[in-house]
């Protein structure tokens, strides 16, 4: 089994349109970012985790054939926005889309993408089944493991999560309940959002993802969601501790099944 990054950046990608900064000028792949999303798939099924504007570029990078199911973290563009771009894999399969997320999200889909939703959808609109789901609630889809874990996004409650007890997957949060930290201690992957060097209202900064990560103990630790402001990937890397490392887009994870 495989868990991919499809994206790595913050909400504006990097390089940031118009910007003239060392990051969004450096040539170092590493700060190619497209926006967050990551893909989880064994020899039959796939599984989305958000699908933002650039899903679709993403999906062609790396030829993903097969889609059973999306599991979003919140409701924010850079996390939904590519839903509609999920429309060749329900075509093919003949069934609507199954959309995995709390409910005040699943709200959100459907009056973003009311045109799917009315009596007489118009030809070729996509199809989406809404799943509610809430913390603790674990998953199975094939021989892939899922369970949604509650962090905080700023005063957002959104869900992180544990991908076959192997791997968390944090992305847009400054804060780590206790609860939450006491199922991912020790786990053998933390994937962790560090948004830039300062501190802000509702990403970890680089010094408090360090600080977590320790509290943690995972480990490795690899840092998400990074804007430009953080510099290029080769100035800071090599401040971080031992355990703890950039990501980058298509970092890929092999993950054993039970």
């Amino acid at each position: 089994m495989k868990f991919t990054l499809l994206g790595t950046g913050t909400s504006q990608g990097i390089p940031v349109i118009g910007c003239n900064c060392s990051t969004c000028l450096s040539e170092d792949i590493r700060d190619k970012r497209l926006r967050c999303s990551a893909y989880i798939h064994d020899d039959h099924h796939g599984i989305l985790i958000d699908a933002g504007p650039d899903f679709r570029t993403q999906a062609l990078l790396h030829s993903i054939k097969k889609v059973d199911a999306v599991f979003l973290t919140h409701e924010h563009n850079d996390h939904v926005a590519g839903l509609d771009d999920l429309r060749p894999f329900m075509f093919r399969s003949g069934k609507p889309m199954k959309i995995y997320a709390e409910e005040r999200v699943l709200n959100d889909i459907k009056r973003r993408y009311g045109y799917a939703f009315i009596e007489q959808p118009y030809p070729g609109a996509p199809s989406f089944e809404l799943l509610p789901i809430i913390p603790g609630q674990s998953f199975q889809i094939g021989s892939i493991n899922l369970e949604a874990i509650r962090v905080l996004h700023g005063g957002l409650p959104i869900l992180a999560y544990v991908v076959q007890k192997q791997l968390a997957y944090l992305t847009d949060t400054n804060e780590v309940p206790l609860e939450t930290q006491r199922v991912i201690q020790g786990i053998p992957i933390l994937i962790l959002d560090a948004l830039r060097r300062k501190s802000h209202h509702s990403h970890f900064s680089l010094d408090e993802a360090i600080e977590v990560a320790a509290s943690i103990r995972a480990g490795q630790t690899f840092l998400i969601h990074l804007s430009h402001l953080m510099g290029p990937t080769r100035e800071w890397e090599i401040a971080l501790p031992r355990n703890v490392f950039p990501s980058y887009d298509n970092l890929t994870f092999d993950l054993h099944t039970d």
